[in-house]
């Protein structure tokens, strides 16, 4: 037993008779410094936490996560965003959180508050829209959004000033997203260009798993790159055509493909008066539309009883707000959201 101090001796005199027969050696019993810091190793392993703000930022940063990091959304699918009121629980989410992901150009006017309230000062911030240049929001349906031939300014879309009991300048309804429309993740070429902010900003929070975001980002934007050509060839046919929607969720995929949208109102929440129910009749007579687009988890009173006056057809269209939390849900609701396009053209 030499080289053993006293308490070394003690453990190995009384563990000795059990191990006699075993080989093993009593001198190694006690545990190197790698052996006893099992949490140093655990540690290094240890996935990152990533919140989500909603389902398209979700489903983008879980498709370049994949099982490498802990994602969770933050905003419950179907839930409106626009207006959302933040909880306790995602106080605490945020607060313990290492990285927190959002689409960014003010859709998510909440979080300000919530991230001081939530005192994370390790915690990252991933704008997914950081460098997309944003198109103003609309207000009333006699704006247009994307395509040419129009007296509007398709690119910038100006507020035009409405008496709807506002003050003269103001823009109609509840409020418009100061920094400008946020639905870019329905263009799938912008849907791109957030997939790789994405996934630049897990490579900077979480180094050592490089190799993993950058494949999965890759294989992600390969399939965000086929639709974008998918709806290129079906929609070439269409070009300039108008389509009237309620919300003013798809100026980024009409300007894409040289379309052009008709939206009611800038936001779901938007109070409608007399005026908008009758400018949007005007639309449908002045681009001579056949069809209006719905929207799920929208009220679309509206939309139906002018369709229903004036013998148009209803169409879904799927701003991604709601669904399951599925990466592939995206390639599903727009590969839907064209087929729908193309039926409403025909």
């Amino acid at each position: 037993m030499v080289g053993l101090n006293l308490r070394q001796f003690v453990i190995a005199s009384l563990l000795l008779p059990l191990m006699a027969g075993t080989g093993c050696d009593p001198t190694s019993i006690t545990a190197t410094p790698e052996q006893s810091s099992g949490s140093q190793t655990t540690a290094s392993n240890q996935q990152i936490r990533v919140v989500a703000t909603f389902l398209p930022v979700y489903l983008f940063t879980k498709a370049v996560a994949g099982d490498t990091a802990e994602v969770d959304i933050l905003i419950k699918p179907g839930t409106e965003v626009h207006e959302y009121q933040s909880t306790p629980a995602d106080v605490q989410a945020i607060a313990r959180a290492d990285v927190l992901v959002k689409n960014g150009l003010g859709i998510e006017e909440f979080l300000e508050g919530t991230l001081k309230s939530a005192e994370n000062p390790k915690l990252k911030v991933i704008d997914a829209s950081a460098g997309i240049e944003p198109l103003k929001e609309i207000s009333p349906v006699v704006v247009t959004s994307g395509g040419k031939a129009s007296n509007h300014d398709h690119d910038h879309h100006d507020h035009h000033e409405h008496d709807h009991g506002e003050a003269a300048g103001e823009p109609k309804g509840a409020h418009v997203h100061a920094d400008g429309n946020p639905h870019v993740w329905l263009d799938p070429l912008l849907a791109k260009k957030q997939v790789e902010n994405i996934r630049d900003g897990l490579v900077a929070a979480d180094p050592a798993n490089e190799p993993v975001y950058r494949a999965n980002a890759a294989a992600y934007i390969q399939r965000l790159s086929k639709l974008d050509s998918q709806f290129e060839q079906t929609l070439k046919p269409y070009q300039n055509r108008t389509f009237i929607t309620f919300h003013d969720a798809f100026p980024y995929l009409a300007r894409r493909y040289q379309l052009k949208q008709e939206a009611v109102v800038a936001i779901p929440e938007d109070q409608l008066s007399p005026r908008d129910v009758q400018e949007t009749i005007e639309a449908v007579k002045r681009f001579n539309v056949k069809a209006l687009f719905s929207e799920p988890g929208v009220d679309n009173k509206l939309l139906v009883g002018i369709a229903k006056d004036m013998n148009l057809k209803i169409y879904p269209l799927d701003s991604l707000e709601s669904g399951p939390l599925d990466p592939d849900y995206y390639f599903t609701a727009m590969e839907s959201n064209l087929k729908t396009l193309e039926t409403a053209f025909r």
